[in-house]
């Protein structure tokens, strides 16, 4: 008897393992989305500064307070988006 024989039930009852629990995420779209949002930046989740989920309650004011803030005039907003920004490529001490 091959050495191989003895592992074949082995293999496959880990293949089905792997197999059922990939669909358990598959099975409720609430857990699967809900899962996505506890898996650290650094793993490739969300990062920090990554806006609320659409529907949340702190979604609807997070797109309040970016419609306010759009309707304000630049200068007022206090962010950083009204600061003239100087191409990379731009030569900054051009002395000939």
């Amino acid at each position: 008897m091959p050495i191989f024989t003895r592992h074949i039930p082995v293999l496959t009852a880990l293949a089905l393992a792997a197999c059922a629990l990939g669909g358990c995420s598959t099975v409720n779209q609430k857990v699967s989305a809900g899962m996505a949002d506890y898996i650290p930046a650094w793993a490739g989740g969300l990062p920090a500064d990554a806006p609320p989920r659409a529907g949340t309650p702190e979604y609807d004011k997070f797109m309040q307070e970016r419609e306010r803030k759009r309707l304000m005039p630049a200068a007022e907003r206090g962010d950083d988006t009204s600061k003239p920004s100087t191409p990379a490529s731009a030569p900054q001490n051009a002395a000939h």
